[in-house]
């Protein structure tokens, strides 16, 4: 994940957004995956919540919209194609367990810690 962005790594991004809200930075492993709920990523606001990471899934769970408790909201999605997915959300994804983000496609954005957050 070295790729650039307005002359910045996208590593650089993303210690600079841990920097800001007080998270350690725990750079997320291409070769796990997220929960993504594919379906709804043309729906704002996108919100991330990261919770530990467990079986083989970095804890990453994004969505679009509102969230919903079907089974199979989320689908198992490699990180190595968030940047092709959801490239908005990449800066978000070194931020620690325990955190979330919301965010849209007006330049809103929210961050926030809580432990304990379910998926």
């Amino acid at each position: 994940m070295d790729a650039q962005i307005g002359g910045k790594t996208i590593q650089d991004r993303q210690a600079a957004v841990c920097e800001k809200y007080g998270s350690s930075i725990v750079f997320p492993d291409p070769g796990m995956k997220a929960g993504l709920a594919l379906g709804t990523f043309h729906l704002m606001p996108i919100r991330g919540v990261r919770v530990v990471p467990e079986n083989g899934v970095d804890g990453w769970y994004i969505y679009g919209g509102d969230h919903s408790e079907d089974a199979d909201f989320y689908k198992p999605v490699h990180q190595s194609h968030l940047a092709e997915l959801l490239p908005q959300v990449l800066p978000y994804l070194a931020l620690a367990p325990g955190y979330n983000f919301i965010i849209d496609d007006e330049g809103y954005e929210d961050v926030w810690y809580e432990p304990g957050t379910p998926a």
